[in-house]
């Protein structure tokens, strides 16, 4: 069995790859301007993309916490296939929609999943903290060397015709499902099966109510997700505002899927190094320096600037990320990353649509400083609180909330009370050595 647990981080790796490998991604806008689509449509389109994970994201991540891991990577994929074969025929704004529905229903059972499942199969080999952590990063980095392999080929593609990058896309995504196959389920606690109101009242207070440092966790999660997440669609008509080669959108995109990569990589070692508030510090600056610097720079030195969300996201998903996983019991973990995720989702329904109607009313530049405003505002709201707590940590107090962590053994599942402590280089580490956070 260990080996088959073993060999299902080497598939998740391979199943990530192929899953991010999306080869439209660097052209869609373009793309989808082409289909008849305004910007302010684009934004309309992906809230309603948005909406859909929404619906789908919390029940598909209970349905792989309560029916297995695999079981919900295995139908997520036959959704992620299907949506990208789909886009192939897709016309108009009405077909667009059909394809975000379909692929929207494959991420909201994929996302969370896979994590998941990696860290089951991580605990059921007994790794120590250091490797679960760097089990993330290895994951992220693969995720982000897909998008930015992807995305050289997409910019090739781009110059026969959208058709060729649409098909190339879809082969890609048939690979997941096939790797699916060859997962197994690491072993790990189920929730209730009847229980079901019950249980996610169990995870939402979990999240949000029961400890004000996974609280703050969760938050920034959310809103830092976001703040590199606006700027992902003004990049191409922005790189086009700042006259570039059509055929250099490949390249852009790609170098920026690998800066992610490399901090993706490097976040966990300079973590260990430095500490977590130093890593938090840079997450939470960068997006300012980003929509500042595109907006008051414009030119070469607008687009340099711009990479400095991606530094910020590599950051967030590791370092975030892991102080999540690593605290949720293995019983509704992946409940909790679809929990996260939904809050992610739930608020860009709202603001996504309105971001894309300032820029048609007001123009881009506008925004940026609009933006960059608002990163602040959340930097004042939920990074600091969480810079606070972890310098409670770091003088060794308590935190004054119940940590809660769900035995480990099928027999108890009640929550139990932890204490938290910290380390030389002021990482954050729960006091029975079993995880360390973040990292």
């Amino acid at each position: 069995m260990k080996n088959k647990l073993r060999r299902n981080i080497q598939v998740l790796y391979g199943f990530s790859f192929f899953w991010l490998a999306l080869v439209i991604i660097p052209v869609i806008v373009p793309f989808f301007e082409s289909k008849g689509l305004s910007l302010a449509e684009v934004y309309y389109l992906q809230a309603i993309f948005a909406f859909i994970v929404v619906v789908f994201e919390v029940p598909s991540g209970y349905f792989a916490d309560v029916f297995g891991r695999k079981n919900a990577l295995v139908v997520g994929s036959v959704f992620h296939a299907l949506g990208y074969t789909v886009l192939n025929f897709s016309e108009g704004f009405a077909g667009l929609v059909f394809f975000e529905a379909t692929v929207g229903i494959g991420l909201s059972l994929l996302s969370g999943a896979d994590l998941s499942l990696l860290y089951d199969s991580q605990e059921a080999l007994d790794l120590d903290p250091a490797e679960k952590g760097r089990g993330i990063g290895n994951m992220r980095t693969i995720k982000s060397v897909a998008e930015g392999c992807a995305a050289l080929l997409g910019g090739f593609l781009v110059a026969f015709s959208f058709e060729a990058v649409i098909f190339a896309n879809t082969l890609f995504a048939w690979m997941p499902l096939l790797l699916s196959f060859l997962l197994v389920e690491a072993p790990f606690t189920k929730m209730e099966k009847g229980a079901h109101i019950g249980n996610l009242k169990k995870v939402l207070r979990f999240l949000y109510v029961d400890d004000r440092l996974l609280r703050l966790i969760c938050m920034n999660i959310t809103f830092f997700g976001l703040a590199t997440f606006y700027v992902i669609w003004m990049l191409q008509p922005y790189w086009r505002d700042q006259d570039v080669p059509f055929a250099l959108f490949g390249v852009l995109w790609a170098a920026q899927s690998f800066v992610v990569a490399a901090t993706s990589k490097l976040t966990f070692p300079l973590e260990e190094k430095f500490g977590a508030k130093p890593m938090l510090i840079l997450m939470g600056v960068l997006p300012i320096i980003g929509y500042w610097g595109m907006a008051g720079m414009g030119g070469l030195i607008g687009i340099v600037l711009s990479f400095s969300f991606f530094v910020s996201r590599g950051i967030n998903q590791v370092l975030l990320t892991d102080a999540l996983n690593s605290r949720v019991p293995s019983a509704f973990r992946a409940t909790a990353n679809s929990m996260t995720s939904f809050m992610f989702r739930g608020v860009y329904i709202v603001t996504g649509p309105v971001v894309g109607y300032s820029i048609d009313q007001f123009g881009t530049d506008t925004v940026l400083w609009g933006l960059g405003g608002a990163i602040v505002l959340v930097v004042g709201l939920f990074l600091l609180p969480l810079l606070s707590e972890i310098e409670l940590l770091q003088r060794g107090v308590d935190t004054k909330e119940e940590i809660i962590n769900a035995a480990k053994d099928d027999t108890d599942r009640q929550l139990s009370t932890q204490t938290f402590e910290n380390n030389d280089t002021g990482s954050m580490t729960k006091s029975d050595d079993i995880v360390q956070v973040p990292s």
